[in-house]
């Protein structure tokens, strides 16, 4: 609405402004000296008439003569309006039309550039306070950093930055936070939990190797170290070993809490795995199925026998059918991956890397 209020004041501002220009009659008002003279000269032979000055035959020869005069300079002059007024009135109109046109396109493009429209979706005081927000953690951010890079052994320091980094979305810092911390504090089953965590969403939710150990160190430390077993779980599941998976789910509800947060999800993979049916809570979004994963999953698979792709779409297709627990199909990618990118050595080692990661033997060259 703002923006058709804005375009009708700017048409009007410049209606106002040329309108006036575009019309002729002005010009035809304008006195022609020629036509003046000779209706003067008439009047005057009308009243040389009235006081006997003419006689009547005379008086009309003159009018008539006077008349065709009249005539013929008010034939000229109408000529010279529309030789002149009409190409005038023409370039005026397109004026006009251009100044309506161009006005409103470039203000919108000149306040696209240089304005805020995206101020206008949010109230002016929930954008002032996450501007400020965004620029207070960016501030701690920063001293943190400056802290950490004039004392790297500060343990401390790199767990609490890590999360921060987490939300921020720099996962890769994230890792590396939660390295330092593990490396320079003392043992903690949370520490090498959050640690795995980071771990998994900088591989996109693959369980590797080295995410593994920290989640068993953490179970070794804290048996009931929740965030763990459940990835450890979800390891099993990755290798190709439902049965253990099941278990290790299934214990983890046995212990958990009553109003723990996490059981819902636990339930969920137990779900996927055809063992029970998720409790899902009044109101909340049911979650994507395995059948609909399973079917992104086929319909990539299908995409790059028919159509090829890049390494890292056959590297995205391994780790989706490892992390569905189908281990003879991410087997069988990968041998299908080096069939197709046999030419590209940079290719093939990407594919070498993931199957080395999923510790699929049968795949490896």
């Amino acid at each position: 609405m703002i923006w058709i209020i804005l375009l009708a004041m700017t048409a009007a501002a410049v209606m106002a402004v040329l309108w006036p220009l575009s019309r002729h009659h002005a010009i035809e008002r304008q006195a022609d000296p020629d036509t003046q003279f000779y209706r003067e000269q008439i009047a005057e032979i009308e009243r040389d008439q009235a006081r006997g000055v003419l006689l009547a035959s005379e008086a009309e020869a003159a009018k008539a003569e006077a008349g065709r005069r009249l005539l013929r300079a008010r034939g000229l002059q109408d000529d010279s309006v529309a030789a002149v007024g009409e190409p005038a009135l023409r370039r005026r109109r397109a004026a006009s039309t251009l100044a309506l046109s161009l006005i409103p396109i470039l203000a919108l493009a000149t306040y696209e550039i240089y304005g805020s429209p995206h101020l206008l979706s949010q109230p002016p005081g929930m954008q002032v306070q996450r501007q400020a927000d965004r620029m207070e953690l960016q501030q701690a951010v920063a001293q943190i950093e400056a802290h950490l890079a004039k004392n790297p052994q500060d343990g401390r320091g790199w767990e609490v930055i890590a999360p921060v980094y987490i939300r921020m979305g720099r996962i890769d810092d994230a890792v590396k936070a939660y390295e330092a911390a593990v490396r320079y504090q003392p043992p903690d089953a949370d520490r090498f939990a959050n640690y795995g965590e980071a771990l998994v969403l900088a591989k996109d939710g693959l369980i590797s190797a080295e995410a593994q150990a920290a989640f068993e160190q953490a179970v070794r430390l804290d048996r009931n170290a929740a965030k763990a077993r459940f990835y450890l779980a979800r390891a099993a599941v990755q290798d190709g070993q439902i049965d253990k998976a099941k278990a290790a789910y299934e214990e983890l509800l046995a212990l958990a809490p009553a109003d723990a947060p996490w059981v819902g999800a636990v339930r969920q993979e137990l779900a996927a795995l055809g063992a029970t049916q998720p409790e899902q809570a009044e109101g909340t979004a049911p979650q994507i199925g395995p059948e609909a994963i399973a079917g992104m999953v086929a319909g990539l698979a299908n995409r790059l026998e028919t159509q090829g792709g890049s390494a890292e779409e056959w590297a995205r297709l391994i780790r989706s059918y490892a992390v569905l627990g189908q281990r003879d199909k991410a087997t069988d990618a990968a041998r299908r991956a080096r069939a197709a990118l046999a030419q590209d050595a940079t290719a093939l080692k990407t594919i070498d890397a993931m199957t080395q990661e999923l510790k699929l033997t049968d795949a490896q060259p």
